[in-house]
């Protein structure tokens, strides 16, 4: 049994060598201009044979081949995040901007800072659930850095995710209470395949905590994040777009050299959890 066959999506890459990005006012939806210099995306073969050791694998089996095929990656520092993050969230219909994960917002590249309104980098997966900081590893892994408005980056905080809240100011859609935080409906998927990927990712070698995912919140420093029962709704609930497909391809091909496996077969996360 081939890989493909599981996943139709992967099958549709391999018939073009070039695929659809979403236009920046929708960036995580699938209505979408199609830039001329939009990169090539894995055709999917190739993308068989990267994940050929998690053949015919299932539930725990299957976390443990695709940990060992992708901790095999090339790192970037801190400072190296802040340029690599304006390419992998490049918005398509303007280069000069990347687009904010929460917000959803087109903003320009160079207003990169800490000041109210600059955009910085968000761990998506908090840094203190495991407490890895900024170092070299989780803490730089771009497979879970996005862009984003630094007031929003505040009020979202080390919150875990679920449902619900009050409306988050400069980013329509998404929603706060004192434990936890709701994205955009456009990127809900996205966060819980960020999130998987580093459960998958680091498991305590490399020197840092064994990140896992649990079904609550308020797990403070501890090396787990939740909630998982609500991140499964949300990879069904919005499945791999052309944005977020283009993002792992530049970062397999430029950056990490690795790849995020749920987006490339989001049915894999029900087949582990």
């Amino acid at each position: 049994m081939r890989i493909s066959r599981l996943a139709p999506w992967a099958a549709g890459l391999a018939a073009a060598s070039l695929i659809a990005v979403p236009a920046s006012a929708a960036a995580g939806q699938r209505t979408a201009a199609v830039p001329a210099a939009a990169p090539a995306v894995a055709a999917s073969s190739a993308v068989d044979t990267y994940y050929a050791a998690a053949e015919g694998k299932t539930g725990a089996a299957l976390k443990t081949a695709l940990h060992n095929i992708i901790k095999t990656q090339s790192k970037v520092t801190y400072d190296g995040v802040w340029n690599a993050l304006k390419v992998t969230d490049q918005d398509p219909a303007n280069p000069n901007n990347v687009i904010l994960v929460y917000s959803g917002r087109s903003q320009s590249k160079s207003t990169n800072g800490g000041g109210v309104n600059d955009w910085n980098r968000e761990h998506v997966w908090a840094k203190s659930h495991g407490d890895f900081g900024t170092a070299t590893g989780p803490g730089t892994d771009l497979h879970h850095l996005r862009p984003e408005d630094v007031t929003v980056n505040s009020t979202r905080g080390n919150k875990d995710f679920d449902k619900g809240g009050s409306p988050v100011a400069e980013a329509p859609g998404s929603f706060t209470d004192s434990d936890s935080f709701e994205p955009r409906d456009a990127v809900k998927g996205d966060v819980a395949r960020m999130l998987l990927y580093m459960a998958v990712r680091y498991d305590g070698g490399d020197g840092f905590a064994n990140l896992e995912v649990n079904d609550q919140v308020n797990n403070g420093s501890a090396p787990a994040i939740g909630r998982i029962s609500v991140l499964k709704q949300w990879n069904l609930q919005d499945p791999p777009d052309a944005f977020e497909q283009r993002r792992n391809q530049v970062i397999y091909d430029t950056y990490q050299h690795n790849r995020n496996p749920f987006i490339d077969h989001p049915e894999w996360v029900n087949s582990i959890w």
